[in-house]
């Protein structure tokens, strides 16, 4: 069974005997991104090489354009760290 530990520093995906580990949620999100990025576009290129799916590869690339937008978003939230650190008096 699959369980994912979730630690201050690693992200840690339990698959049985095996365990994927990343460094900081927000470094498997932006794989995550760049992964499916690279799938629309394509798979978008290979819809217009055929005339009917043209305007479905359009709309690939466009998903695809507002993920490489996304980018740097991804990245400015990993770069900001909010932590609530109260001194007590």
């Amino acid at each position: 069974m699959a369980f994912i530990k979730d630690e201050k520093n690693f992200l840690d995906i339990h698959l049985g005997t095996y365990e994927l580990s990343f460094n900081k949620k927000y470094r498997l999100i932006s794989l995550l991104n760049d992964f499916t990025l690279g799938l629309w576009f394509l798979i978008g290129s290979v819809f217009f090489l055929f005339e009917p799916l043209k305007t479905a590869g359009a709309i690939l690339f466009i998903v695809g354009s507002a993920q490489l937008l996304a980018r740097p978003v991804i990245k400015l939230i990993h770069a900001f760290q909010f932590s609530n650190k109260r001194k007590n008096f």
